[in-house]
């Protein structure tokens, strides 16, 4: 039989999932709708891609003062190659949420991922 101490701990444990859930569910929020890749050098937008209708993987040459190789896959993108001194740029790994970007300065080559209808608010970082 349970007692009192047993009750209240499965309903603090029904809680703590509940809230753990509904947590996940509101951090992958920003990958709701079309998430946009946007490649840009110099300022300048090479491509615009739509990370979620990507049928097979596909790699994009960027030349400049450096050389980038970008992979694009099905909700994900990513610098693969670079020939700049740092390679901060494909350490950054691959991008596949809202709001995240990765930058190669010395090649002035930049990817961000853009979301359907995203506004800019206090949680913005």
């Amino acid at each position: 039989m349970l007692k009192k101490g047993d009750i209240a701990l499965v309903i603090l444990l029904v809680v703590a999932v509940i809230a753990g859930l509904a947590g996940i569910r509101f951090y992958r929020g920003g990958m709701k709708g079309d998430r946009i890749a946007v490649i840009k050098q110099e300022n300048k937008v090479i491509r615009e891609i739509n990370l979620d209708e990507v049928q097979e993987a596909e790699r994009l040459s960027l030349t400049g003062d450096y050389n980038n190789i970008i992979l694009i896959e099905k909700g994900r993108i990513r610098f693969e190659e670079s020939d700049c001194p740092d390679l901060v740029c494909v350490h950054t790994g691959w991008l596949d949420k809202t709001g995240s970007f990765a930058a190669c300065l010395p090649n002035k080559s930049l990817i961000m991922i853009k979301g359907e209808g995203e506004e800019v608010d206090g949680a913005t970082y």
